[in-house]
């Protein structure tokens, strides 16, 4: 037996909202989303979720900061896994 579910637009946002505390609108009706998770080390992970205007998932990436605050790495992982690229050094 197999279930299907389907979620309206305003649970598939209030779903995200719920996941990642911060977002902004974008310019195509879409939204970006974001989660900061602190290392421990003083580094910092921010993971990207980037929505289209129905709310379904265009872009999922990870952003990782060092100690200093700049942007070291970024390992976007869908709408396909690129691995990891260093910007800089640590």
């Amino acid at each position: 037996m197999t279930l299907c579910y389907t979620f309206s637009i305003d649970d598939k946002r209030r779903l995200n909202e719920k996941k990642f505390p911060n977002w902004e609108g974008l310019s195509n009706g879409g939204r970006r989303y974001w989660l900061e998770v602190s290392g421990r080390h003083g580094w910092k992970a921010r993971y990207i979720k980037e929505v289209d205007d129905r709310e379904e998932t265009v872009k999922f990436y990870q952003e990782i900061y060092n100690g200093k605050g700049n942007l070291i790495e970024i390992h976007e992982k869908f709408p396909m896994d690129k691995g990891h690229k260093r910007l800089k050094e640590k």
